[in-house]
């Protein structure tokens, strides 16, 4: 473990340098790792953890598009691939990497074939910190942890085949064999992590659904669209908002900030843009902070889970949730952003 400054917090983490993969591999040399869904998580653990040399078994419904995305990613029928009910059985340690959803249903299913020392793995905190609503109770003699990369299966794998890793957080829910954290720890090295950093079920679920629904993509969505509409009701043209809405943001400043900070992003701009941005990011932040503030009294409360549960649960949400997807997809903003793509690319 070390400590490592964070902006004047010290922290402990765990690196890859301190607890190596031949570390990681060793500590789980005698487990069966059984990826449970193979829709936005699985296949990037999965995968990762196979190329990383760990004993791993993909478990999906056999009627479904992830079968056969499985199947094309090489996992083989009847050797490395299986029903959810055997893929349970043959493991010993249970990544239960399906969508929120999809665990509430699944769960009878998975919990009738743990057995005791089992490891149960989660990498989102929901199911069991919103228990209440999910019945997602495990038994007592198997052990329950969390490694939660910070990002898409999609991001985790790449960056994985480049060499990197995307971060993720690590906790540990119930030690029923003594050895839960150790076995977290060695589960985050093989998925391919860059640095580990704890935390505890209810933080994780609490911090992932502010942000999701925060900056990551609600609070993003909503202030694109804003400044889009601003810019196009005052006379200028879709290419022109786009570009200055989205393009320059996604192509230009992400990434920079992504390698070199906020801090350096204002320093290695032009003296116009630096004071306006200076100027003006305090008034966002008050705009924003009682919005914010708002949005995590709902998660802790329950109610984010409680709406995502019933909406997902009503008869008919798919049919309305495409409509409200095409909605976007549809827009003169998001075809705008489909037509720059295109031009971007050359095709």
């Amino acid at each position: 473990m070390a400590k490592i400054n964070f902006g004047g917090v010290e922290e402990t983490v765990v690196t890859r340098d301190e607890y190596p993969l031949a570390k990681a591999q060793e500590t789980l040399k005698d487990e069966v790792i059984a990826v449970i869904g193979y829709g936005v998580q699985g296949p990037g653990q999965a995968l990762n953890m196979r190329d990383n040399g760990f004993n791993v078994i993909v478990g999906q419904r056999q009627d479904s598009a992830s079968w056969e995305k499985a199947k094309q990613d090489g996992w083989v029928e009847g050797e490395t691939l299986f029903s959810i009910e055997e893929a349970v059985e043959r493991g010993t340690i249970i990544c239960n990497l399906l969508s929120d959803a999809g665990q509430i249903a699944v769960w009878p299913t998975i919990k009738e074939r743990l057995k005791p020392g089992n490891t149960l793995y989660f990498s989102h905190g929901f199911g069991i910190t919103f228990k209440e609503q999910t019945n997602i109770i495990p038994p007592a003699d198997v052990d329950v942890v969390l490694v939660a990369p910070k990002g898409s299966g999609t991001s985790l794998r790449r960056l994985f085949l480049e060499g990197g890793g995307l971060n993720s957080s690590f906790a540990v829910f119930q030690d029923a064999t003594g050895k839960a954290y150790e076995k977290a720890v060695a589960m985050g090295i093989g998925v391919g992590s860059g640095y580990l950093f704890e935390t505890d079920f209810k933080k994780e679920v609490y911090s992932d659904l502010t942000g999701e629904r925060g900056v990551l993509m609600g609070a993003l969505a909503g202030i694109i669209e804003a400044q889009y509409q601003v810019l196009r009701q005052r006379g200028h043209s879709p290419s022109e908002a786009f570009n200055e809405t989205v393009e320059e943001l996604t192509q230009s400043l992400v990434p920079l900030v992504g390698e070199n900070g906020m801090d350096w992003m204002f320093s290695n701009c032009s003296v116009t843009a630096q004071r306006g941005a200076l100027d003006w990011k305090g008034k966002f932040r008050e705009a924003t902070l009682p919005v914010l503030n708002d949005l995590y009294d709902s998660v802790a409360s329950g109610k984010e889970a409680e709406r995502t549960i019933q909406r997902g649960s009503t008869p008919g949400y798919r049919a309305e949730l495409e409509a409200e997807l095409k909605e976007v997809r549809e827009s003169e903003l998001w075809q705008t952003g489909a037509t720059v793509r295109k031009l971007r690319s050359g095709r």
